[in-house]
């Protein structure tokens, strides 16, 4: 059983502006705080919340100009603020909050401030030679993907990577594995490139099991300053679901896995 709303309510709820005001609000909540908490999803970087608002708000522009009367009343209130003697405080008042909040963006924007000296940053750093997977040991030194033994269900594993890299992956890395997802522009350095010859070409997939597995957080010192914002993959994929990932983003793109040299004695036998 809802609860009757007082005529002011429905006032303020049938007016342009206030219904303006409360979609912008309602569309940064979305963004910010729900977004994040759908399967797949990831923190919403600043830059693409500032995207996402300035679309929000020239549809809510739209909506409001496209009709005379409409139009007329969303601009009632501004008018009343910036002209009426009787609302000289709240006029005040938002010119220094306005004042107040652009003099804070410009000074976090100019301030300086104490970092320690940046080091050289290693872009494919040299992995471990032994990691934990979800507290089992492994070692990576001549680690091959096991998902290659099972050539009879290769295309269903590519397709299982498929649907994962989709599910967690397409936010950052993009739909043609470029880097160029929808957050990309929000991260420093970029996601990934795996089209570039640069990247999973010249890598094994034990390196990049590693990488996915760990993400930034399991960078060495030579990864930084500017870490990897990939949270650790192993937190949420079992270590078969990575290795589909791998198998799909080599199939995708065409490039074959660097391997492993193999001693004098393996080649004998």
């Amino acid at each position: 059983m809802s609860l009757p709303l007082s005529p002011a309510a429905r006032r303020y709820l049938g007016h342009p502006f206030w219904q303006a005001v409360g979609l912008l609000i309602l569309a940064y909540a979305v963004i910010v705080f729900v977004v994040p908490l759908l399967p797949g999803s990831a923190i919403v970087p600043k830059s693409v919340v500032l995207q996402y608002m300035a679309t929000v708000l020239v549809g809510v522009l739209i909506y409001v100009s496209d009709n005379e009367e409409r139009w007329a009343q969303f601009k009632e209130p501004v008018h009343a603020v910036l002209i009426e003697p009787r609302l000289r405080l709240v006029r005040t008042v938002l010119l220094g909050a306005v004042t107040l909040i652009v003099g804070c963006i410009t000074y976090g924007q100019v301030r300086t401030s104490v970092s320690a000296p940046p080091n050289l940053r290693s872009i494919h750093p040299a992995p471990p030679g032994e990691i934990t997977f979800r507290g089992a040991a492994m070692t990576l030194t001549v680690l091959d993907n096991p998902l290659r033994q099972h050539a009879e269900s290769l295309a269903a594993y590519t397709a299982e990577g498929k649907r994962i890299y989709y599910q967690n992956c397409l936010p950052c890395h993009g739909d043609h594995l470029d880097g160029l997802g929808h957050y990309a522009s929000g991260f420093n350095p970029l996601p990934a490139n795996f089209q570039d010859n640069g990247t999973i070409a010249q890598l094994t997939e034990s390196f990049v099991f590693w990488r996915v597995a760990k993400g930034g957080p399991g960078l060495p010192r030579e990864g930084t300053p500017w870490n990897s914002a990939m949270p650790r993959w192993e937190d949420f994929l079992t270590e078969r679901e990575i290795w589909s990932v791998i198998l799909f983003l080599y199939d995708q793109t065409g490039w074959k896995p660097r391997t492993w040299e193999k001693s004098e004695t393996e080649v004998a036998k």
